[in-house]
């Protein structure tokens, strides 16, 4: 069976290529196109246009949008389907970034606090309301929440997620000491660090999110290679994906092979790597698939590649949430839960 346990209704920031990317997925995802309209037309152009009108007066959270992503992943043969949302995007939570994040007078800061203001613009009552309310019709999705992981901020992070309904909550690591590592307009940071130094750091913070009991599953285990920043060896990181590994066991989190960096960023590979999955598989460390999607035309992508990437390490099985549950399904079986 395929799943895809991890996708996006909406990522700012709200710039012309988030427009046009936006576009292209109405595009591409339309259920019933005029087949008379030839693109590159004028009418052609209109239509779309009108499309994206009312994408934007309705906004990310209504059933046509959701639909978009569930109508295509279906025809793509998934048949267990996870939406979430960065904990970042909420305004109820922004205390929390801004507590954590580094936002000083630094060109970091000001980059930093520009996209914080760019990309918290919804309520995290609105998500969880639209999502519960969607699955009442759409047995195949499960609603979870993607947050942010800052040492020290534990009990914080408990608060802002008690009193939903959530399925499965993923913890995710994209800041350094405050640094979003994952913004190309900060990848420049690299080119001072020392590789294995860094995935230490790194790795400890994964391995205290899994301890902190707070998460079902950890998101894309290294992307902090998202720019290609990576020892020459790989193999010098081993140590570091072990003891990850050890600790996923003993917290009970599950990870996920998450196929988003090998198709959108410039490391083009998915998340674990193969030696890290082969370690991950050793452990026996649940599984789940996710693409990362953050629009409906990429729902389920590579995810095929992922399913017999799992297999040849030797899984055997998937995971996927109801309740905050974990329930174990054959990879090659159809989905009852």
């Amino acid at each position: 069976m395929k799943v895809d346990m991890h996708f996006h209704l909406e990522e700012g920031p709200y710039s012309l290529r988030w427009l046009s990317r936006t576009l292209q997925a109405l595009a591409s995802t339309e259920p019933k196109p005029d087949q008379t309209i030839g693109r590159h037309t004028l009418r052609y152009a209109e239509e779309i246009s009108m499309l994206m009108e009312k994408r934007l007066q309705k906004g990310c959270f209504s059933e046509e949008w959701l639909d978009r992503y569930l109508t295509t992943g279906r025809a793509r043969g998934i048949e267990a389907f996870g939406v979430v949302d960065h904990l970042y995007r909420f305004r109820e939570c922004r205390p929390y970034y801004e507590k954590h994040m580094l936002l000083d007078d630094s060109p970091i800061g000001r980059l930093q606090q520009a996209w914080l203001d760019q990309v918290c613009v919804a309520s995290i009552s609105e998500f969880v309301g639209f999502v519960a309310e969607a699955k009442k019709s759409r047995p195949d999705l499960s609603l979870g929440i993607e947050a942010d992981f800052f040492p020290g901020g534990e009990a914080e992070l408990r608060g802002l997620l008690t009193g939903y309904d959530w399925d499965y909550i993923i913890g995710s690591v994209h800041f350094l000491e405050g640094w979003g590592f994952d913004n190309p307009e900060t990848q420049d940071e690299f080119k001072e660090l020392n590789p294995v130094e860094t995935y230490a750091r790194y790795f400890d913070l994964l391995q205290q999110a899994c301890a902190s009991g707070l998460f079902q599953i950890i998101a894309h285990p290294d992307n902090l290679k998202v720019f290609g920043f990576r020892p020459d060896n790989e193999k010098e990181l081993l140590p570091f994906y072990r003891k990850l590994a050890e600790e996923m066991i003993i917290s009970g989190v599950a990870t996920e092979i998450n196929t988003g960096l090998a198709y959108r960023f410039p490391i083009a590979e998915s998340c674990p790597s193969p030696l890290f999955l082969s370690v991950l598989a050793q452990y026996h460390v649940p599984l789940t698939l996710s693409s990362d999607a953050h629009f409906p035309d990429d729902i389920g992508m590579l995810l095929d590649e992922a399913k017999s990437a799992a297999a040849d390490a030797g899984y055997t099985e998937l995971t996927v949430f109801r309740g905050l549950k974990p329930i174990q399904v054959p990879i090659g079986s159809r989905i009852s839960v």
